[in-house]
């Protein structure tokens, strides 16, 4: 049963952290072992958004596809990713954005996970435990890039 549980104080704001994190889509360009991620459905209630997607993982030859609900709660800056189908036994994603001053905040990355097979969890386990670990340094990166070092906007960002 892996958990990895962090918290980083990055140079950019709450906000734009939070639609990072919560635009999907984007994840196969930049997060670590995601090789493609589809959404089968978007809806949106009380101000939130729920999104259910495919991801699919791979390291090497093993590749594996999983299905989850993505809960968007942008007025509390947080999101909650609840596992629904594919090679895990379960699996619990959070992320939580705090603002911590102008154009700061600490993002709080945690997961819990356990594969249904032990054979391919001995074989996957490790992979992901790395990969977990490189996740928030991933899309503090993505977030450089895309808001300009030090979350100042840039044009086209």
């Amino acid at each position: 049963m892996p958990t990895f549980e962090t918290y980083r104080k990055v140079a950019h704001s709450a906000a734009n952290m939070f639609t990072l994190v919560g635009d999907i889509e984007r994840y196969p360009d930049f997060v670590p072992m995601c090789e493609a991620l589809s959404v089968r459905s978007t809806r949106e209630r009380d101000g939130r958004t729920i999104r259910i997607a495919d991801m699919t993982v791979g390291y090497k030859a093993l590749r594996e596809t999983f299905t989850s609900q993505v809960l968007l709660k942008p007025d509390e800056y947080a999101i909650d990713v609840k596992y629904l189908d594919g090679p895990f036994r379960y699996l619990d994603n959070r992320w939580r954005f705090e603002p911590a001053g102008d154009n700061a905040c600490i993002v709080h990355f945690y997961i819990d996970y356990e594969f249904k097979s032990r054979i391919l969890g001995a074989l996957m386990g490790a992979m992901f435990d790395r990969a977990f670990r490189m996740f928030t340094d991933a899309f503090e990166k993505r977030a450089d890039v895309v808001y300009g070092r030090g979350g100042v906007e840039f044009a086209g960002g």
